[in-house]
């Protein structure tokens, strides 16, 4: 038994070999039937090459909101032709024809002057056009052409001088406002109204699409940094492996300790996941920048990298504030938005106070009448002037109190007070906001100087606790610090770049001259 007691351990070393042999090849042999047989076959990873200005560009041409901007503009422009159109003249035709037989209460009928004792038919037969030109026009006035040419026979009846006879009235009636709704500038303001809430739908479309724009620059310039970050964790990774092979052959040799392994394997253990990080960060970032594109569902679903071409800009930019602010007061569409707004309640107002006006209308008709036995005497004695008539008037109208049209003068001056206060809002808006763009591209630009020096720093460090190291007046503890200090140095300098021109795309925009950058024209 005290041999059998003596020996177990070393049988238990053999079993757990022979086992942990089986284990090997038992995972070698299921991993390579996984490898043989995925569950989940990917398609094949493709490249695309994509520079800023070709990100924009899709994004503006296949952008959801852009599409819809667009039609909502089509949607003003039909507006305006719709308020102009109140003024075009409008044709009536009608035509009508009748036959009737009424009873006749006389005692005598016919030529033959034959005493009735009986009521006769009187049989009439009548046919009529009617045909008018009706238009409103910009003074206010309405006028009418009215021309009724008609034709009509009496049976059997002998007192008439033409029988069928043609007759006809040529008539033209004027009405002209004195006060409430005289001239152009009254009666435009619907039309100008339409035309400034079309320049705002323009104004929105804009706004619209330097957002777009906008959003996908800051994509961009993070996908850039996933990348470089990407870069930093390999290189940090990189020199976490060096490290734990030079402690390796060092514990091999008897000069380092089995600790310092431990701590430089832990080293690398962090380092890849850091690496593994970055990784998923710039498959992340890819996909959100290409939803941005809207590629569709199909070709979303697809694995592609993308290739970035531009680079981030490292140098000084010089910006003049109060050049800034006077050009995002001229451009930004908030500022010119509330401009129109500040127009079309002015707009409003005047007619409102127009509107408080009595109605006062002078009203005017003349016409020409003829008669005939054929259409073409019907027409020379029409147009001969010798049956004529005409007339003249006034209208004057207004509601005891007016208070219908007081409260809406009333209502449109707060309004456009309200208007007023609105672009003063929005100017002062855009003063702080290009004001705290330009200090953060000037901060952002300090930023890469400082980061780049403490990564020098960083650096220097870590080469000196190297070298302390080797001399084994330092510990891999500390060497391991410096190197996770310098990979935070080399990442803080990424961000720094990368928010500078971050920073320079949020001062385009605040100063909405991005579209000149990449040539843009809306229409």
């Amino acid at each position: 038994m005290f041999l059998q007691f003596r020996y177990l351990p070393a049988m238990l070393r053999v079993g757990a070999t022979f086992c942990g042999a089986m284990l090997i090849t038992f995972a070698n042999t299921w991993g390579a039937n996984l490898s043989a047989n995925p569950p989940n076959q990917t398609a094949p990873e493709r490249e695309e090459f994509l520079s800023l200005a070709d990100a924009v560009l899709r994004a503006l041409e296949h952008n959801v909101d852009i599409t819809i901007g667009r039609r909502t503009r089509a949607i003003r422009l039909t507006d305006i032709i719709f308020e102009r159109a109140k003024f075009d003249p409008t044709v009536n035709l009608s035509f009508q024809t009748q036959r009737s037989f009424q009873p006749l209460n006389r005692p005598f009928f016919g030529v033959t002057g034959e005493r009735l004792s009986e009521p006769m038919a009187l049989e009439t037969r009548q046919a009529q056009m009617n045909l008018a030109l009706t238009q409103r026009v910009l003074t206010g006035a309405n006028y009418e052409l009215k021309f009724n040419p008609q034709r009509t026979l009496i049976a059997g009846a002998s007192g008439f001088l033409f029988n069928p006879g043609y007759s006809s009235d040529l008539t033209f009636n004027l009405s002209q406002p004195l006060l409430r709704d005289l001239g152009p500038k009254v009666n435009k303001t619907p039309i100008r109204i339409a035309q400034s809430n079309a320049k705002v739908e323009d104004y929105v479309f804009l706004d619209k699409v330097l957002t777009i724009i906008g959003t996908v620059e800051q994509a961009y310039w993070e996908l850039v940094f996933a990348n470089e970050n990407l870069k930093v964790a390999q290189a940090s990774l990189s020199a976490a492996e060096e490290l734990l092979a030079s402690n390796r052959a060092k514990a091999q040799s008897g000069f380092m300790s089995v600790v310092d392994v431990l701590q430089a394997e832990a080293a690398v253990a962090s380092r890849k996941e850091q690496v593994l990080l970055a990784e998923k960060a710039i498959r992340d970032q890819e996909d959100q920048l290409r939803r941005l594109m809207n590629p569709g569902q199909g070709e979303l679903r697809r694995q592609v990298r993308l290739n970035l071409l531009d680079q981030p800009v490292q140098v000084s930019e010089s910006i003049n504030l109060d050049d800034a602010i006077e050009t995002a007061l001229q451009k930004r569409p908030e500022v010119l938005q509330a401009k129109k707004t500040v127009e079309t309640g002015d707009l409003q107002v005047n007619f409102a106070k127009n509107q408080v006006l009595p109605v006062l209308a002078i009203q005017g008709s003349a016409g020409l009448s003829g008669l005939g036995s054929e259409p073409s005497d019907m027409i020379n004695r029409n147009f001969g002037g010798d049956f004529y008539n005409w007339g003249v008037g006034l209208i004057l109208s207004y509601p005891i109190g007016n208070r219908s049209a007081w409260s809406q003068f009333t209502k449109s001056q707060l309004e456009a007070q309200n208007a007023q206060s609105s672009l003063e809002n929005a100017q002062q808006q855009v003063i702080l906001s290009v004001k705290e763009a330009v200090r953060r591209v000037q901060t952002d630009f300090k930023r890469i100087e400082t980061t780049r020096a403490a990564r020098i720093l960083a650096e220097k460090q870590l080469l000196a606790e190297q070298e302390r190291l080797k001399l084994g007046l330092s510990i891999t503890r500390y060497v391991v610090d410096f190197q996770r200090d310098l990979a935070t140095a080399r990442a803080n300098l990424v961000r720094a770049i990368v928010d500078y021109n971050k920073s320079l795309s949020n001062l385009a925009r605040n100063k909405a001259s991005t579209l000149e950058l990449y040539n843009i024209a809306l229409q």
